[in-house]
């Protein structure tokens, strides 16, 4: 088992591929990038993930999501929520 490292983007629906049975452990910035971290079986086969972010005070759309962390960026004035989705974008 291996961690590795996914960039988010900011308040947008995202596909990653990552390996099947993957593990999101956390989400934090790094030099001002959102990354998610996971705990990753480098010889599974790839599968298609579904991340969602959204801002504070934004719509939330219906959907069956697993929240996985918050994070903050421009000193606190984006505050923005991640979740794993099963729908694709």
């Amino acid at each position: 088992m291996t961690i590795w490292k996914y960039q988010l983007m900011a308040g947008d629906k995202q596909t990653i591929d990552m390996p099947s049975g993957a593990r999101p452990l956390c989400v934090q910035v790094q030099n001002g990038v959102p990354c998610l971290w996971a705990l990753c079986d480098p010889s599974a086969p790839k599968e298609k993930r579904y991340f969602e972010v959204f801002g504070t005070g934004h719509i939330v759309t219906p959907g069956t999501r697993d929240y996985l962390g918050t994070v903050q960026l421009l000193d606190g004035a984006l505050v923005l929520h991640v979740f794993e989705s099963e729908e694709a974008p």
